[in-house]
């Protein structure tokens, strides 16, 4: 029954303990990434099943940021955030779906900060105006499936290299050839404490940032043509990065500990976000013929693994996600410098909603598009109501 399924249950979880993203606690109200995870999931379940309340979730949310005149409440071009343009890739769809112009407009908006966003000598963006000069991981799940579909709804598919090469550019510059994981950032200067300096890698594998980097080539290649000169490269560049992964996988688990590359270290422990990227990305390539059949295996795995190690039904019926880490990142106020130590020095919490989005979407590719055969639907394709698999 579609009511049974881990990817409603987690919906409707959501829908009721948070029916404002912005107001659960911590975000005070301000236009964050995390939102984007979580509705992500949502507009994938909505384009699965038909069912409108899921779609009436993310106009609920986008509506509390979003005026008539397309502006963004809270959010500012000039801070050059690559993290805030992940919200956009909802507006496509409400744009479509409602005809009301505001969405396209806010589109705009986000898509000129990029524009006009600063980039490396070679072309990628930087992650942040102030991280400069800096590639993070993290950065191209914010900003390049957003790119991607801006320049196909928008602008007559016209300059698609810019978005193929921001992959190819930061996993140049992050990866180590000797185990084929990639470091969290790369630093351009080679100034920042925390950057080798001669490499100007970060000094650890943090699993979150390659979930991040694989989930965003995986929605990438949903959508970017076939035709497309360096569409090879990016599914070489996914299949190499899954088969480093596959070689760090908890073989008891079926999961990812949150430095992956450091099993049997103390304070090391298995991570919930990390495990459910890669397990959206594994089902996802595997949806979308770009895996063959012979990566099903780790992803059978990883998906009972992440059941088994992290998720828990309240006695209300709700679903909890533990041991999610609830932030990391490099240099700042904080001057977090990338280590082993820094790595799991951070809070580990649960219902994160970077967790719960990601485990959302890892449901809904796995139980329904996977599963059940449901075919991928294309960017502007009409939602077949009343919907979904029986």
């Amino acid at each position: 029954m579609i009511e049974s399924t881990w990817a409603v249950r987690t919906a409707e979880t959501i829908l009721q303990r948070t029916p404002l993203l912005s107001r659960d606690k911590g975000y005070g109200g301000k236009w964050s990434y995390d939102y984007g995870v979580v509705l992500q999931g949502f507009l994938q379940l909505w384009k699965t099943t038909g069912e409108s309340r899921w779609l009436d979730f993310i106009r609920t949310n986008l509506d509390e940021f979003v005026a008539e005149d397309g502006s963004i409440r809270s959010y500012r071009l000039d801070e050059f955030n690559i993290d805030h343009i992940n919200n956009g890739k909802l507006l496509f769809d409400l744009h479509r779906e409602t005809g009301e112009e505001k969405y396209r407009l806010a589109a705009g908006r986000l898509r000129e900060q990029l524009r006009r966003h600063p980039r490396t000598a070679e072309g990628a963006f930087w992650h942040k105006q102030i991280y400069p000069y800096q590639i993070w991981l993290d950065g191209l799940y914010m900003g390049a499936p957003f790119y991607l579909r801006y320049l196909l709804e928008y602008e007559g598919g016209e300059g698609l290299d810019d978005v193929t090469r921001q992959f190819i550019l930061s996993e140049r510059r992050t990866r180590d050839e000797k185990s084929g994981l990639l470091y969290h950032a790369w630093d351009e200067k080679r100034e920042q404490p925390w950057a080798d300096p001669v490499t100007g890698q970060s000094p650890s594998f943090w699993s979150r940032s390659m979930g991040w980097y694989a989930m965003a080539l995986a929605d990438v290649l949903e959508l970017l043509p076939e035709s497309h000169r360096d569409r090879g490269e990016l599914i070489r560049i996914l299949k190499d990065l899954l088969q480093a992964l596959r070689r760090v996988q908890d073989p008891a688990s079926g999961v990812w500990f949150q430095v992956p590359d450091q099993p049997g270290r103390k304070g090391n422990y298995l991570e919930a976000s990390a495990s459910s990227m890669i397990a959206f990305a594994l089902a996802k390539g595997l949806r979308l013929g770009v895996l063959p059949e012979e990566w099903r295996p780790m992803l059978d795995q990883a998906f009972a693994g992440i059941v088994a190690e992290f998720v828990l039904e309240t006695k209300e019926g709700w679903i909890n996600l533990n041991k999610v880490c609830q932030v990391a990142g490099l240099g700042g106020a904080d001057k977090r410098d990338g280590t082993y130590a820094y790595y799991i020095s951070e809070p580990i919490v649960a219902n994160d909603q970077k967790g719960l989005g990601a485990f959302l979407q890892a449901c809904v590719e796995y139980e329904w598009k996977l599963l059940q055969g449901v075919p991928p639907l294309q960017a502007g394709q009409a939602v077949q109501t009343p919907g979904g698999p029986a």
